[in-house]
């Protein structure tokens, strides 16, 4: 064992230093066998992809041995939520632990940090008159003089849905760069300047593909220099990837211009352009192309394999997206001939050339080696994407990859920082559901990688239990959802809360929900996803396991969907039951599946069993995961879906999951409910 493995093994041993210096501080095993995996693969190089089961302990398992390395490190995360927990709290604790002289860096993407120059333009938009928005404008005014850093997840009170929200930061398309009357002040400049200066720099998926697209962020600067890589939660990276690898245009983008453009002219050239006629030239065009895709109901994605999106008119498309297209050129030549009087015009002008390069793009046919298709909601987004990230990526970790965007050659940059023998670290929960975790490595181009499993320390066989109850209808059938609700009912008058019910479908969600209100009786609280935001939902159902609120209620049901699936951690008392409506199987008509679907009949595999099916298990290994979070906690997990028992690849998904103890028929489900209320400990 070489000194790095040993030390690495010695902080996170029982009596080692991380034992001594952090209060409750536990050793794991599995979390010792990973870290002197990563610790090798820190030393040799190459690819390590490990499934780190719940309760691992994986975030300090790569951590200990990176901080240790003295290796320069880039640490990437699918949330912001977690990336400020590993800036503020995971890597400072282990650096005082450790006792390392260690700067550490947080770097997100621009549109999180306030802009000055944006904020001194805000009062004058046509939002700020909005009822409150003045009184907002001016608590970001004031929190602007004290703030270091203008992170806005400093400002509490002030939601990323905010309309005020990107009236006080940038994007891409209208920071003014260099040509900003603020930019030696600006906040995001000033995070990209430490990130340089900084031994370890936190960054999100989203960031890091950003870059790759379109080599702004900085990342592509710092990362020649890194000689360590970690994705954490790594599952997210394949689909946040093909999204922004691709090319998109939306109405929203084409409404932010007008919004921009009409503000800016008026402020700054007015009376020189005929701002209104331009704006509403934009504007009626970019509605008549949202009115062109059709009326829908909710949210539905197009095939796009032809000349337009499937079930458009051809001609009505066409002719809308044409008059788009002009509607841009016409507001181009007007800003063109005032693009002296300021940077913003230039930056305007920027932004009509990128929008008319897209729609000409999206007004010719499909590439044959992506897949294109139509978002279709109130608004209208366009998407054309790769299948997956695997040539792009695997392009990235080789030791003569193009991505750098360095002055110096690639062999320089190579002989100087050491990067052929780049460590690069992939680390989830939930990777397959099977041992060579194909399902993540296939798509993300990681062939070579050296793939590692480790279990979760939990009893899961003492500590939960799962129910299917087969006497519900078939999901598809009439009668399935308002059977969940009555279920989840019944089990409310029993627990008094303490229940996630996650569905696969928004329409699920809110049928559900509706059920569930009109029946409440008071003695818990209904939360149903999108009525608050996602932060204030889950700090209420946290809430819900202590003494009950001012009302009497004991506490919270938390209906909800997608983004709920995962991320969501609630240790203790107040989540014991989690009740999934159906197998969570990739949706019908989903455009980029099936193109994957296509891709794998082609190649002679079977695309249900090896796409369907691993996804299903996937998903449904992350949705049981919001079970149990520690040591201690009890609960059941109910899987209302009778194929899991009835159909025979139900056998492969049982496997995906915990090895939970089985509740065979409802009078065992209804006890094991009891016996949650009157004794955890003996569960």
């Amino acid at each position: 064992m070489n000194w790095l493995d040993q030390r690495t093994v010695d902080a996170l041993s029982g009596a080692g230093t991380l034992a001594r210096a952090l209060p409750g501080f536990q050793p794991r095993q599995g979390q010792i066998d990973m870290a002197t995996a990563v610790s090798r693969t820190l030393q040799a190089g190459g690819q390590l992809v490990v499934e780190a089961g719940t309760g691992t302990g994986k975030t300090y398992a790569y951590l200990v041995p990176v901080l240790l390395s003295g290796h320069r490190a880039l640490v990437s995360t699918a949330t912001k939520a977690l990336q400020d927990q590993l800036f503020s709290r995971d890597i400072p604790r282990l650096v005082e632990a450790l006792g390392l002289p260690i700067r550490v860096a947080l770097l997100k993407g621009r549109s999180n940090y306030l802009c000055l120059h944006r904020m001194e333009q805000a009062r004058h938009s046509p939002e700020s008159a909005q009822p409150g928005a003045q009184q907002a404008l001016a608590k970001i005014e004031t929190w602007s003089q004290s703030t270091r850093s203008g992170d806005m997840a400093e400002l509490t009170g002030l939601d990323e849905r905010s309309s005020l929200w990107s009236l006080v930061t940038s994007t891409r398309d209208n920071c003014l760069g260099s040509n900003c009357p603020r930019y030696r002040a600006c906040h995001v400049n000033l995070a990209r300047k430490e990130a340089m200066a900084a031994d370890v720099v936190v960054i999100n998926h989203h960031l890091f593909f950003a870059d790759m697209a379109v080599r702004e962020s900085g990342v592509a600067e710092l990362l020649p220099t890194v000689r360590v890589t970690v994705f954490d939660e790594a599952h997210q990276l394949n689909e946040i990837g093909v999204n922004f690898l691709g090319e998109q245009l939306s109405t929203v983008h084409l409404h932010e211009l007008v919004r921009d453009t009409l503000a800016t002219g008026l402020q700054l050239a007015r009376g020189l352009v005929d701002w209104q006629s331009l704006t509403a030239q934009l504007e009626k065009s970019a509605r008549d192309w949202r009115l062109a895709a059709g009326h829908h109901r909710g949210s539905v994605s197009l095939r796009w394999n032809g000349p337009c999106p499937e079930g458009v008119d051809s001609d009505q498309w066409m002719a809308a997206l044409g008059r788009v297209t002009e509607a841009l050129k016409d507001m181009k030549t007007g800003l063109e001939t005032v693009s002296e009087l300021a940077p913003d015009f230039v930056r305007l002008v920027d932004r009509c050339r990128d929008l008319v390069q897209r729609a000409t793009l999206f007004a010719d046919s499909p590439k044959p080696d992506g897949v294109r298709w139509a978002e279709v909601t109130a608004q209208l987004r366009v998407m054309e994407s790769p299948l997956d990230i695997a040539q792009a990526f695997s392009g990235l970790m080789s030791p003569r990859s193009s991505y750098p965007s360095d002055p110096k050659s690639l062999d320089v940059v190579q002989a100087d920082q050491g990067v052929g023998h780049r460590a690069w670290i992939f680390t989830s929960a939930t990777l397959g559901d099977e041992p060579t975790l194909r399902w993540f490595t296939a798509p993300c181009g990681l062939s070579a990688a050296e793939v590692m499993q480790v279990g979760s320390p939990f009893d899961y066989a003492q500590q939960s239990a799962l129910y299917v109850p087969t006497h519900l209808p078939r999901p598809g059938e009439a009668g399935h959802t308002l059977g969940v609700a009555r279920l989840v009912m019944e089990a409310l008058s029993i627990l008094g809360g303490r229940t996630l019910v996650l569905t696969t479908t928004l329409n699920a969600m809110r049928s559900i929900g509706e059920q569930l209100n009109a029946h409440a009786d008071g003695t818990f609280e209904v939360l149903v996803q999108g009525e608050s935001p996602k932060r204030r939902l889950m700090e209420r159902f946290r809430q819900g396991g202590g003494q009950g609120d001012a009302q009497g209620r004991r506490g919270c049901v938390l209906v909800a969907s997608a983004s709920f699936w995962e991320g969501f951690d609630v240790p203790g008392d107040a989540l014991q039951l989690v009740v999934i409506d159906k197998l969570p199987f990739p949706p019908p008509g989903d455009p980029l599946f099936e193109a994957r679907s296509r891709r794998t009949i082609q190649q002679g595999n079977n695309a249900f069993v090896d796409l369907a099916l691993p996804e299903a298990a996937i998903s449904l290994k992350q949705g049981a995961g919001r079970l149990i979070r520690n040591e201690s906690d009890r609960g059941i997990l109910v899987v209302c879906d009778n194929r899991l028992v009835e159909k025979p690849y139900g056998r492969r998904l049982l496997r995906s999951l915990p090895q939970m103890r089985r509740l065979e028929d409802h009078a065992a489900f209804q006890a094991a409910l009891s016996q949650l209320t009157r004794d955890a400990t003996s569960f």
